[in-house]
């Protein structure tokens, strides 16, 4: 389906690379910002992710990433069909991000709605943080970023910030993002506790694991009472994909990309996708640690991060509250001479969303492991009784976070809870 760009034609069509070439030869500003004669630039699909053709383009003077939306998913094929205007909603979200949370995520610099088509910040010497955590790279300030973003943007777009009407407005721009939701509400809170055609898991090392979530009635009302909140909860405008490959870093800088599935929903939901990603990691580890490397120190930095990640954005999302707002949530005149009051209600309020992180984050688990995309943290591990191990280890934990997720009080309990998970001690080591 990709082909040359034709300037004559209006409509949409997807680009390969000269296509793409000769479009951006069009668009002064960006080919001034790569600079030279057009015939010179380095063109490259690097596209690897489930939905979108994705190209880096160098030029003497600098570079670009170029996000296509395709008419149909990636990871299956044609015969699943998607809007482009999936595109839109990113673009609408992007702007909302670098509106709240400057620096942190990348800048904009051209959009065509009608060839669903986003011109970016080139970020460099930037990786995929999920890819640089199966190698055991450390980022020191990633859980100060990440937990700034979340808080930022959630807080931002919430009932805190904006006023009612404002708030309206806004989620019915989002709501056309609808299929993209419904592959969220399908493959994340129904298909891995059902027989369904995506489902795949580590067989047949696994396949008992799969039929006791199948037949787990707790589990499934839980995972319920959670689609539900995401069907209609409109908190905040959520990335809707927050995880480990949705994030590019450095040593010293973080940055957040693809919120395609963008729209007003429960912020739990994205605070719990980046702990149920980092305990994934967690768990895989044992798969990729060798006897020279038995990587302990590093587990141990992981689950350092799940609760940094938390605490921070607890604390900067109450300070964000604590200061200047016009939203008509808890209004600063009812509490007013009353700061206990104040308190109590902020204590509550939080406690709510740890119960939402805590079960969102275990239902991103057990998607990654018996839905249909899994994580490369684990599918990287080459031999499927290691990685199955370690899958086991991650259910298990997963399974207690959502069903009891009210009970558990506090990050710690969930660390804490994880290093019980390996109770039966680490796979063996190469």
């Amino acid at each position: 389906m990709t082909g040359n760009w034709d300037a004559s034609n209006d409509g949409y069509r997807p680009l390969d690379e000269g296509g793409l070439r000769a479009y951006l030869a069009g668009l002064a500003p960006v080919a001034g910002l790569l600079g030279g004669d057009s015939a010179t630039w380095t063109v490259e699909e690097v596209g690897d992710g489930n939905l979108n053709l994705v190209f880096i383009v160098r030029g003497p003077s600098g570079g670009v990433a170029v996000k296509q939306a395709l008419p149909y998913m990636r990871l299956v094929g044609e015969s699943w069909p998607l809007p482009l205007s999936r595109a839109h909603y990113e673009h609408l979200a992007l702007s909302a991000h670098n509106r709240l949370a400057p620096g942190l995520v990348p800048r904009v610099h051209h959009y065509d709605e009608a060839m669903a088509l986003i011109v970016m910040e080139l970020l460099r010497p930037h990786i995929i943080m999920r890819r640089g955590m199966i190698e055991a790279i450390r980022y020191p300030a990633f859980a100060g970023h990440i937990a700034a973003f979340m808080a930022r943007t959630l807080f931002g777009t919430s009932d805190l910030a904006v006023p009612a009407a404002e708030k309206k407005v806004q989620i019915a721009t989002f709501c056309g993002n609808h299929a993209l939701c419904k592959i969220t509400e399908d493959l994340i809170f129904t298909e891995p506790y059902t027989i369904a055609d995506n489902n795949r898991w580590t067989s047949p090392q696994l396949d008992d694991a799969a039929r006791t979530i199948r037949e787990d009635g707790p589990l499934k009302v839980a995972v319920s009472e959670l689609k539900v909140k995401f069907l209609s909860e409109t908190q905040a405008l959520v990335h809707g994909d927050l995880h480990t490959g949705s994030i590019m870093v450095t040593e010293t800088e973080t940055k957040v990309i693809d919120p395609e599935f963008a729209f007003y929903g429960p912020m739990g939901f994205d605070v719990g996708a980046v702990i149920g990603n980092l305990l994934l990691n967690y768990f895989s580890q044992d798969g990729h640690a060798s006897r020279d490397d038995p990587r302990e120190e590093y587990k141990d930095w992981v689950l350092a991060q799940v609760e940094a990640c938390w605490n921070g954005f607890t604390r900067e999302f109450l300070a964000l509250w604590d200061g200047a707002r016009a939203g008509d949530a808890y209004p600063a005149a009812l509490f007013a001479g009353d700061p206990e009051a104040h308190r109590r209600a902020q204590d509550r309020y939080m406690r709510a969303l740890f119960a939402d992180t805590v079960g969102f984050a275990a239902a991103k688990m057990i998607r990654r492991i018996l839905g249909l995309a899994h994580n490369i943290d684990l599918e990287w591990i080459e031999d499927p009784d290691r990685r199955a191990a370690c899958e086991r280890r991650a259910l298990r934990l997963a399974r207690h976070m959502m069903v009891e997720r009210h009970a558990i009080a506090s990050i710690g309990d969930i660390t804490g809870a994880a290093k019980e998970s390996r109770r039966d001690g680490p796979a063996p080591l190469r």
